[in-house]
């Protein structure tokens, strides 16, 4: 079962779907990986580039760690007016339920620097007996 979380800011709509992957987990190790997909839509009047990322990633235990850089997946891509950039990636845990949350640092094409967030999202697994959905 897929959830699609989704967040407004600005006129830009940043959708994630996360994905458990069964195959690259190993609970006997206490590996518990996700995939997520994450979609931007610009949907304003003004072409926008997303400069940097702040990844706020918590497992079922409430440690946070934090993951910043510069773009995502090694691009900082300009995000015209209607159109959309979608990349996907993914996190490890060492717990079998997490979540995540964070922001982008955009850029307009005046120069202006701005955040738009990330929407918090579960990460879930069929190996923790709580789910949030």
């Amino acid at each position: 079962m897929f959830f699609m979380y989704e967040e407004i800011t600005r006129n830009i709509r940043v959708a994630v779907e996360p994905n458990f992957l069964e195959d690259q987990s190993v609970p006997a190790e206490i590996r518990y990986v996700w995939a997520y997909k994450v979609t931007i839509e610009n949907r304003g009047g003004e072409p926008v580039q997303l400069i940097s990322r702040l990844w706020k990633i918590t497992d079922s235990h409430g440690r946070t760690r934090e993951v910043s850089g510069p773009g995502v997946i090694g691009e900082q891509p300009t995000i015209a007016p209607g159109n959309s950039f979608h990349y996907t990636s993914g996190v490890p845990l060492e717990t079998p339920s997490g979540l995540m949350t964070g922001s982008y640092k955009m850029r307009s094409s005046t120069g202006e620097s701005f955040d738009i967030g990330i929407p918090l999202f579960a990460l879930e697994s069929p190996y923790e007996s709580r789910q949030i959905h």
